[in-house]
């Protein structure tokens, strides 16, 4: 058969063209992955994640409490985000201030530091003078007003500004998992308590958490509010944690959970940590971490490893078991000279990543 050879030639150049295009192609999808491109259809998910944080680890979602931030200067959503994801954090349990002055909360002219002073030299045997009781007087009347003005706004705030938030931080690889506004405060009103719920489940977080407040009839107000919303309320414990501290309010209601401290628990001088979270497991919706002293060796808070909380092998118990609640980073040591909070959060994370390794 004859073959025409400028058909052969023809059908050579096709070969470079194709191979060209596809180098061309290539380059643009680098170029694309450089430059932050990452909603082009039909691109895959390594692509859509690319640049962005990943703290779950084997399995084990590792977190961290944005207090832990709070001995940076700029409490702004932005600069707290910024904060979480240099951290190399994928997902966090927020503090109110963020959210809450992102959506515009009313702002306190109150010199907190003049009350914090005049409130205790008024409980202590020297008593205020004429004068300081008047200023001490007028300060918390401009408290009440602030709060009353903050009540308010959050009885009727609109939580477009909330999911907005949320939006930013999904953005960024962020996942808010749990909201601990002040809303939640013993001194709230009902109102306040439905909003915080409202907050927590326009940021997208399945639980919101607090103190415990010893006080079943206030555990049964919050569970009940957080319910109308298909929320969870987890309250947090101190040193005051024991074995049994969360049963009434678990017995309660199925919409009452556990944010346990694993540190605290460690350094109030209980039995196994791992033994109560495999016991309470499925009540847990997140837990914080941090490495602290038994009673018997001072009950100090110490950078990660050199405490008496078992870190490593309640997160491997996490992975092993599978678990599924959170473990947040809660930076509570002292932080070194020459570091920083999210320096001492990353070395954290990185502690998380042996131990899961």
């Amino acid at each position: 058969m004859y073959k025409n050879p400028k058909m052969k030639k023809t059908s050579k150049q096709g070969n470079v063209f194709s191979r060209r295009q596809f180098i061309c192609a290539s380059a643009t999808l680098v170029a694309g992955l450089s430059t932050g491109i990452h909603h082009a259809f039909g691109a895959p998910a390594i692509i859509k994640n690319y640049g962005k944080p990943n703290s779950k680890i084997n399995g084990v979602q590792i977190g961290a409490i944005t207090y832990s931030f709070r001995s940076l200067p700029d409490q702004s959503a932005e600069a707290t985000l910024k904060y979480i994801t240099e951290s190399g954090l994928s997902a966090v349990e927020l503090m109110g201030g963020p959210a809450e002055s992102f959506a515009g909360i009313p702002q306190s002219n109150v010199d907190r530091g003049a009350y914090n002073q005049l409130n205790k030299k008024s409980k202590s045997a020297e008593g205020l003078t004429n004068s300081e009781k008047k200023e001490f007087a007028e300060i918390k009347e401009q408290m009440e007003a602030h709060s009353k003005k903050v009540a308010d706004w959050r009885a009727s705030v609109s939580m477009d500004k909330f999911v907005e938030f949320r939006k930013m931080y999904a953005s960024a690889g962020v996942k808010i998992y749990a909201f601990k506004p002040s809303a939640f405060d013993r001194q709230s009103t009902d109102a306040e308590l439905d909003y915080g719920f409202r907050a927590a489940k326009a940021l997208g977080a399945t639980h919101g958490t607090l103190e415990y407040p010893r006080d079943e009839q206030r555990t049964k107000k919050l569970a009940d509010i957080a319910g109308s919303h298909k929320m969870f309320v987890a309250y947090h414990g101190h040193t005051q944690q024991t074995p049994t501290l969360w049963d009434a309010a678990l017995q309660e209601s199925k919409y009452n959970a556990v944010n346990l401290d694993a540190g605290h628990y460690v350094a109030a001088g209980n039995p196994s940590v791992i033994d109560f979270i495999n016991v309470k497991h499925d009540r847990i919706k997140s837990m914080h971490v941090k490495d602290r002293q038994t009673k018997e060796h001072g009950q100090a808070n110490l950078p990660w490893g050199q405490g008496d909380t078992p870190i490593k092998e309640i997160l491997q118990t996490l992975r092993d078991k599978k678990y599924k609640f959170p473990a947040s980073i809660e930076l509570e040591y002292q932080i070194p000279q020459g570091s920083n909070a999210i320096k001492e959060v990353q070395n954290c994370l990185e502690y998380c990543r042996k131990a899961l390794g």
